[in-house]
């Protein structure tokens, strides 16, 4: 999904043993941000990593395939960890059902993810990476979530560095603060069912070659 919004193209295969990272500068309502995107990998054995990511974070894209209920089950626990090592219950997230291009083989109904995103209080969609459907709507609405944090604050806690080009001290020093790029760090979640799938379903086309 990040490698069709950040460079236009479908990648079908998928290592779960990386963490991907992507970059990229995207205006959002005009607004010039600095976008990094972390892909954590969705095996077990990188928890801790993953924490760290979540640690470090400032929105969270939670990933789903429609395709299988487990994985969306699956990202009650994700959201609870993310709340959990952020200590904030207003973190930006966006919950994300990818696989809409497989609508003949989906088995999450539309209202069950969208009822999940109510409850929660966040956006819900339904994307295709292979398609790019809603694939720059979900970082969009991500980068809108930060943006209004970001100008709700009234201290920046990170910004120690007057000297870091994408601090507001930075800016502000120079006179324009209100051209201030911003930086912008998102977390994709994929949840550990979807990629125990993806793991097997490639394992029986390997076998079956």
């Amino acid at each position: 999904m990040q490698s069709q919004f950040v460079h236009n193209e479908w990648i079908e295969s998928y290592d779960p043993t990386i963490e991907d990272s992507y970059r990229t500068q995207v205006n959002v309502d005009s607004r010039p941000v600095v976008l990094e995107i972390l892909d954590t990998a969705g095996t077990e054995q990188f928890v801790a990593m993953r924490d760290l990511y979540m640690k470090t974070g400032q929105g969270f894209l939670l990933v789903f395939s429609i395709t299988s209920a487990s994985s969306l089950a699956e990202l009650a626990g994700l959201r609870d960890e993310i709340i959990r090592i952020k200590d904030d219950e207003k973190v930006p997230i966006v919950i994300c059902g990818n696989k809409a291009d497989l609508e003949d083989q989906r088995s999450v109904p539309r209202t069950k993810g969208f009822s999940i995103s109510q409850r929660w209080g966040v956006p819900y969609y339904e994307s295709s990476a292979r398609t790019k459907t809603n694939v720059d709507e979900v970082f969009v609405d991500l980068c809108r979530q930060m943006l209004r944090r970001d100008d709700a604050s009234e201290t920046y806690p990170e910004d120690s560095d007057r000297f870091d080009p994408y601090s507001y001290k930075y800016y502000k020093d120079k006179g324009n603060s209100e051209r201030r790029v911003i930086r912008i760090r998102i977390v994709r979640v994929v949840s550990f069912c979807d990629i125990a799938r993806r793991q097997l379903i490639g394992s029986q086309v390997t076998a079956a070659g």
